[in-house]
């Protein structure tokens, strides 16, 4: 039988994975109706760009110092007062005619999106139970999802409807909220219960490793990351070109293409962190990496049923290394759940943008199928982690919010 801790902790988990479902699925859907406002207001394509900068840079500097803050002053409702940020932003959004209110848009649903990323991983650890890489999954595949869902209802809403129907989205935003003014309950009493505690306070925050140690195995995460996002950056961005250039696709077909990538991302995403909790997350940070190499490699020089398969397999696998890797990074630097979690996101949507020009110089000064070979080889990185130290084992601490003891 369940215990009703666990079904608490639970319920909260799949609380965190829905909100992050509608956070990405708004914040995605963003880039989406970029065609529609320079239609409309006949965009350059650098105020374009601008746009989509200022919604990166928002949602990705600002995660660190969130989560720094949060790490030391936890605010349990902060996770709604993000989603509201988002919903302010929607709003000007459906009824901006000149660029300074679209900028302004942009910047509060990223934002609201750097209050969230950070503050619900914290949460996602508190509920956990101990099974941390499960956590993470559950709260990470949300978001995934919501990314893969975002395209298709922009393009079913708001192409046909106009820009006026990016207000219907709202709704998405003022249902995470109740969701997460519910989580927020719940953090408080975990928060709570916790000061109240010195030693399990003592043993969230104890480190396990020296510094000399920690700063190198930080360093390697780190570039595991960059070469994951360029990689997912380079599919996001090009697949599509990639098939209608190499295999004469429509544009409907390899959008079709690539959102069987994107779901196999999401799927991927499921089984990193409770593999990482089950075998170690070194071996599965190792395999996550490393072991998407041969469906890369061999991606290239096969025909489209080929492409699509190993397409699928190199994102499912590569995709199940973040959650682990936020993980080792948490045990590495405990005490400071929040913070890792905020450099990790924020450290993921700056490369995705700065990766995205960068590949696409590459392309334009190449050719797009020369970019798809050069981007092969990146898995290859994956064979740093064999330097990632062993982290000693250690009981969780593992509060019950629900106790009344």
């Amino acid at each position: 039988m369940v215990s009703k801790t666990s079904q608490t902790s639970l319920q909260i988990l799949y609380a965190l994975s829905f909100s992050h479902l509608l956070n990405d699925t708004i914040q995605s859907v963003l880039p989406a109706i970029f065609p529609v406002l320079q239609e409309s207001f006949q965009l350059s394509f650098t105020q374009i760009g601008l746009i989509s900068f200022t919604l990166q840079m928002t949602a990705s500097v600002l995660q660190p110092m969130i989560g720094f803050y949060a790490d030391r002053r936890p605010q349990p409702y902060s996770l709604a007062v993000g989603m509201g940020f988002t919903l302010v932003g929607l709003l000007i959004l459906s009824q901006a005619v000149r660029l300074e209110a679209m900028l302004l848009s942009a910047a509060l649903v990223g934002i609201g999106s750097s209050v969230f990323h950070p503050e619900a991983s914290r949460v996602a650890h508190l509920a956990s139970g101990g099974r941390y890489g499960l956590a993470q999954s559950l709260f990470q595949v949300g978001g995934n999802l919501g990314t893969s869902l975002g395209p298709l209802l922009a393009a079913g809403i708001i192409v046909p409807h106009g820009q006026s129907s990016i207000a219907w989205f709202s709704l998405l935003a003022i249902l995470g909220m109740v969701v997460l003014i519910r989580v927020g309950s719940w953090s408080q009493t975990h928060v709570r219960r916790a000061k109240q505690n010195p030693q399990i306070l003592q043993r969230l925050h104890k480190s396990f490793l020296p510094a000399s140690q920690i700063v190198p195995a930080l360093l390697i995460l780190l570039v595991l990351i960059i070469s994951k996002y360029f990689y997912l950056a380079n599919f996001t961005n090009f697949y599509t070109f990639y098939l209608m250039s190499k295999f004469r696709l429509s544009v409907q077909a390899s959008q079709v293409c690539l959102f069987v990538f994107l779901f196999s991302v999401a799927v991927g995403t499921i089984f990193g962190g409770p593999l990482g909790d089950r075998f170690g997350r070194k071996v599965v940070i190792w395999f996550s990496i490393l072991g998407a190499a041969p469906f890369s490699m061999a991606l290239p020089h096969v025909g489209l049923v080929g492409t699509v398969i190993l397409s699928a397999c190199a994102g499912a696998i590569l995709a199940s290394a973040f959650s682990t890797i936020l993980v080792f990074a948490q045990e590495l630097l405990p005490g400071n759940i929040g913070t890792v979690a905020g450099l990790f996101f924020g450290l993921a949507f700056s490369i995705s943008g700065v990766a995205s020009a960068a590949l696409g110089r590459l392309a334009d000064q190449t050719s797009i199928e020369y970019l798809f070979q050069v981007c092969a080889y990146l898995p290859l990185f994956g064979i740093l982690a064999a330097g990632l130290p062993k982290l000693p084992s250690a009981p969780p601490a593992v509060i019950d919010p629900t106790s009344t003891r």
